[in-house]
């Protein structure tokens, strides 16, 4: 009987016990637009958009910014923030649901730019949950000893999606990025991150045809839908749910978190939420949507950033974080704000 032949023993990276968000940027869309500009084609009021949603205005890109020269701003920012050597970040983590091309990836292009190369960089198309989804594969990465410091950007031009005559989703949408640094940490910065989806509901909130489609002169330019009622009443009754046990599997309660920050896709969600998860008074809430309007994978971090400059107090707190959307798919985690 012959002896099986010795096999040498694989080497596997080992990372650090802990990561933390070192730093956000942030870059908004160049315009003010607000809801008086978009009533005519949808037959409706300044007054019906405020009460449903309450935005006031948002902002939108210029006609020759793409979701790339975003990304790129609010990585740019983020990285000088956090006072790290671009050639440190060995993974460029970039979600969108808007790159102007299938490909190649907006992730590459930003480390580029950014002074990143040759970073491992990709896109990550989990719509609204994009950015949650980017900040705990950061975190499994850099713990892993698969990278060292990774950048993670939120990133939409959805004004390039939008059918201005659409009743349903139109009017809630801007353009916009943000970015957060992660790295090594001496303490628990980033918590569990609890996600899913629930793919029998895709058809509540996406494209309404596609490229081949549109190719083919059978349909239109593929824009943004949804159905308004039934995303309302998964986000208020099951992302409840999501954010309660991230926060559990964090071992935090409402009272431990200085700031809560949801995906901003309408204000009314956001009230809500702050009801049913019983936040304290001392919580700071996001409400970014206001001015800035429904960034998709943007919001969290835009929201997020906006926080720390209106409130530098908040620096050091916990901060719950969930984004929902498109596929139906969801991401919630606890952080340390930088």
């Amino acid at each position: 009987m012959t002896d099986a032949p010795t096999r040498p023993t694989l080497t596997q990276a080992t990372g650090p016990a802990h990561t933390r968000i070192y730093a956000y940027g942030a870059a908004r869309g160049e315009n003010a637009v607000p809801n008086d500009d978009l009533v005519g084609p949808i037959d409706s009021s300044d007054e019906w958009i405020r009460q449903r949603t309450g935005i006031v205005t948002r902002v939108r890109a210029d006609a020759g910014t793409t979701a790339i020269d975003l990304a790129s701003d609010a990585a740019a920012e983020a990285v000088a923030t956090a006072g790290i050597d671009p050639a440190l970040i060995d993974a460029v983590i970039v979600a969108t649901v808007s790159n102007p091309k299938q490909t190649p990836s907006v992730s590459a292009i930003v480390a580029d730019r950014i002074g990143a190369n040759p970073a491992a960089a990709y896109d990550v198309n989990a719509a609204c949950a994009g950015f949650a989804y980017g900040v705990a594969q950061a975190d499994a990465l850099i713990r892993a000893g698969s990278a060292h410091y990774a950048v993670v950007v939120g990133a939409e031009k959805l004004s390039d999606i939008v059918d201005p005559t659409d009743r349903s989703i139109s009017f809630l949408l801007g353009d916009g990025a943000g970015a957060a640094v992660v790295g090594p940490s001496d303490f628990p910065g980033i918590g569990p991150t609890v996600w899913g989806s629930d793919g029998s509901k895709a058809d509540a909130v996406g494209m309404n045809h596609t490229l081949v489609e549109f190719r083919d002169g059978t349909s239109p330019w593929p824009t943004l839908r949804q159905e308004g009622p039934t995303v309302f009443r998964w986000a208020v009754w099951e992302m409840v749910k999501v954010a309660r046990q991230a926060m559990d599997e964090a071992g935090v309660q409402p009272s431990d978190l200085a700031a809560f920050v949801p995906h901003q896709a309408n204000m009314r969600i956001i009230d809500e939420f702050a009801k049913q998860l019983g936040l304290p008074e001392s919580v700071v809430i996001g409400r970014d949507i206001e001015t800035t309007g429904n960034t998709s994978a943007a919001s969290i971090p835009l929201a997020t950033h906006r926080l720390l400059v209106e409130h530098p107090e908040l620096s050091g707190g916990l901060a719950l974080q969930i984004g929902f959307g498109a596929g139906l798919v969801f991401g919630a985690q606890v952080v340390v704000l930088p």
